[in-house]
Parts: structure tokens; C-alpha cells; sequence
């Protein structure tokens, strides 16, 4: 066989390896999104029992097993040496299942009994949320280069997998209720099981810190690519972590169940945000506009929160006003707040963008600072030496170069007086 064949052979075969990866990755998705699907067919008949408690974590099961496996295949598709798209297809298709499984248990075993087979071997399925998770956590840890971050995290990784087995062993048989199915139990639980649900719990969310320090390891050692891909994921993770806050801190007492209404869609979009900002850091595209992205979001999430105290803390004094002077409330408390947040919203904008640039973009802040004082002195500079320096200075401040010089074009005669 010839040079040239060889290397079309290899070709061929690179190419069938990578059909065949790309089929197992969209098979994975199709399976997943089937088990979803089926999940909440039956999560449909279930709320139709007002006396049946509903799944309690249906919202998030369903959201990970789409958007996980969907992100999963893209990157397994084109990435196929990088383990983070089979991580994410794997662990999406697990909670796809305990999707799947907890809503069939709840029909067979309390909506319609004996009309179903094997409910309590499907509700077997619910403790694995565990694998899901834990399958997530060892994607964060290879994230985003697919590697670890030295050799030394080998022995860490060795210790994670041996506490996720065990966790994984601990809930299957675990006394009581399976985790969000209120009314049914553990079919393998052991009663007077020296091993509680509340430190197996424990126990899961604190490995999961692992992820955590290996992500500031490489924040803080890593490249600049790596650290704007680390951004990303930290955006989407901080996001779903303020949803978290919100949607399960009792806000009954206060009156604002609105704020937990935002905190579900919050949440959501931070488990929708965690695949997708994985997607872009690992396929690189739009990579490098989250700085951007984290700028306006703080600049307009302390504008919002500015504007809504502002109004409430409005309509509240007004309204005390009102009482005091007349005995009753008035609507132009509302109308005076509304007037007052439409007139302060450009100025606080204004004021916020650069106490923001000041305090977490202080190179942008001091090159833009730079640039208005040098078009300053521009206007009204006319020795050419003196501009020549200035304009070197601000080059030097702002673009930081290693080497910086400047050309300027001899004065030429015009061709009128070189033909003279």
C-alpha cells in the first residue's frame, strides 16, 4: 500500500470514528428528550389529582435533561477528545430518567394503583439524582480544557469518585420518602439506618465544592482564553445561585411573594445558562463579549434594585404625608414616585456605569479618562513636538504596547510646483 493510500485510509477512518461519535451523542439527546417528554405526560395526569402532591423538583429534572444533553451533543459532535460534552449527555439523560421515574412512580403507585406495573421498581429510579449530579460536579472539574488542573488532582479525583459511589449506595437505600415524592417510600430503605438523608445531603453539596476550587484554581493560573471561559459559566453559576436565594427563602412573612416568583424564572435561567455558557466557552463563540454581558448586567441590575427601592421608599413616605396632612392616602403618591424614577433613571445610569468602571474596569476607566483629556488638549495644542509626546503617552497608557514609535509623512510640494 502506497504512502498516499495510508494517509486516505486513516482519512476514512477518522471520519467513520467521528460519524459514529456524533450518532452516540444525538442518540443520547433523542433518548433523553424522549424520557422528558414521557415524564411529563405523565406529570400532566398527576396535577389533574389535586390530593397528590406533584414531583418537587420536575421544574429543574426537566431543564437539565434538555438543555444539558442538547449543549452535551454539539460539543461531543465537534469536540469528540474533550469528555465535558459526554459528561453533560450523560448526566442529562440520568435526570431525564429520575424525571421520568418519579413521575411514573407517582401515577402507578398513587394516581391510578394496580393500572401500571412496577411503579416501586421505577421509583427506584429517584435516588439517582445523586449520579446526575455528581457527573455535573466532575465536568466542572475538567472545565473547561476537559484535563485536570495538574497531575496532583488525579488523587482528588480518585476520592471524589469514591464518595459519589458511595452517596449513590447511601440513597438507594435510605429509610422514608424518596427525595420530592412526598407520599412514597423508599422501597429499599433500611429502617434504623445509622446514615441519615440530612448528612448524605450534606455530604453531596460539599464534595461539590471541589468543582469550585478546581475553577479558581485555574481562574488563577490559568490563561486569558481560560478565564474569559470561566467567566461564562461563572455568570450563568451566579445567576442560578441568586434564583436559589430567592426562590427558597420563606418571603411569606414579609409580603413579597412576587420576589419568589422571580426567583423561580431566575433559577431557570441559570440551570438553562449553565450548558449554554459551557457551549460557548468550549466551542468559543461570542467568547469574548462576557465582559460586556457582566458589565450591563451589573450596571442595570444596581439600576433596577436602585429605581424599585427608590419607588417603594417613595410611595411610603408620600403616602405618610398624605395621612399626616389630609387623613387619607392619595394616588399622587404613585404618580410622584413613577415622575421621580423616569427623571432619575438616565443620571443614576450614568452614575452607576462609572462607579462600575471605576471600582472593576480600571484600566477601561483610566484609557477612556486618558483619551477625553488628550481630545482636550487637542483642540487647543498647536506646538507639533508637544502633540507628538502627548499622543505617545496616551498610546502608551491605554494600548500598553511593548514598543511604540511614530512616523510622520515628510511635507510634499504640490505637483503644480514640482513640475516648476
Amino acid at each position: 500500500m502506497t504512502e498516499g493510500a495510508r494517509e486516505q485510509g486513516r482519512g476514512v477512518g477518522g471520519v467513520s470514528r467521528r460519524t459514529a461519535t456524533t450518532w452516540l451523542a444525538w442518540s443520547i439527546w433523542v433518548l433523553s428528550i424522549a424520557l422528558v417528554g414521557l415524564g411529563l405526560v405523565f406529570h400532566v395526569l398527576n396535577v389533574s389529582q389535586s390530593s397528590v402532591p406533584p414531583f418537587g423538583y420536575w421544574v429543574s429534572s426537566t431543564l437539565v435533561a434538555v438543555g444539558f444533553p442538547t449543549v452535551g451533543a454539539i460539543i461531543a459532535s465537534r469536540r469528540t477528545h474533550n469528555p465535558i460534552g459526554w459528561l453533560l449527555c450523560v448526566s442529562g439523560l440520568v435526570l431525564g430518567a429520575v424525571m421520568f421515574a418519579s413521575e411514573y412512580a407517582i401515577y402507578s403507585l398513587l394516581v391510578a394503583p394496580g393500572t401500571l406495573p412496577a411503579g416501586e421498581a421505577l421509583a427506584l429510579g429517584n435516588p439517582l439524582w445523586v449520579l446526575g449530579f455528581n457527573l455535573i460536579v466532575l465536568m466542572l472539574i475538567l472545565f473547561p480544557t476537559g484535563q485536570l488542573p495538574s497531575g496532583r488532582w488525579r488523587w482528588v479525583v480518585y476520592l471524589y469518585v469514591a464518595i459519589a459511589v458511595a452517596e449513590v449506595v447511601a440513597m438507594l437505600f435510605l429509610p422514608g420518602t424518596l427525595e420530592g415524592l412526598d407520599l412514597i417510600d423508599n422501597p429499599l430503605g433500611i429502617e434504623g439506618s445509622p446514615i441519615g438523608r440530612k448528612p448524605v445531603q450534606e455530604l453531596v453539596f460539599t464534595v461539590g465544592l471541589v468543582a469550585s476550587v478546581s475553577v479558581i484554581v485555574r481562574l488563577r493560573r490559568g490563561s486569558w482564553v481560560e478565564r474569559q471561559q470561566i467567566k461564562w459559566l461563572a455568570y450563568a453559576a451566579v445567576a442560578a445561585t441568586g434564583g436559589s436565594i430567592l426562590t427558597y427563602t420563606p418571603l411569606e412573612a414579609l409580603g413579597v411573594r412576587w420576589v419568589t416568583s422571580v426567583g423561580h424564572v431566575l433559577l431557570g435561567l441559570g440551570v438553562l445558562g449553565i450548558p449554554i455558557s459551557i457551549g460557548i466557552a468550549i466551542l468559543r463563540y461570542r467568547l469574548y463579549e462576557i465582559d460586556i454581558l457582566i458589565n450591563r448586567t451589573l450596571v442595570y441590575g444596581s439600576l433596577t434594585a436602585t429605581l424599585v427601592a427608590l419607588y417603594f421608599g417613595g410611595i411610603v413616605v408620600l403616602q405618610r404625608v398624605f395621612v399626616a396632612l389630609t387623613g387619607q392616602k392619595s394616588t399622587l403618591a404613585v404618580v410622584a414616585s413613577t415622575l421621580l424614577i423616569a427623571a432619575l433613571f438616565n443620571p443614576l445610569r450614568r452614575r452607576i456605569q462609572t462607579f462600575i468602571d471605576r471600582r472593576f474596569y480600571r484600566k477601561k476607566y483610566d484609557a477612556r479618562k486618558t483619551l477625553e483629556t488628550f481630545s482636550a488638549k487637542l483642540r487647543d495644542e498647536t506646538d507639533l513636538d508637544a502633540l507628538r509626546d502627548d499622543l505617545l503617552g496616551v498610546v502608551r497608557e491605554t494600548m500598553q504596547p511593548a514598543h511604540v514609535s511614530l512616523w510622520l509623512r515628510p511635507d510634499t510640494p504640490p505637483k503644480t510646483e514640482q513640475a516648476d
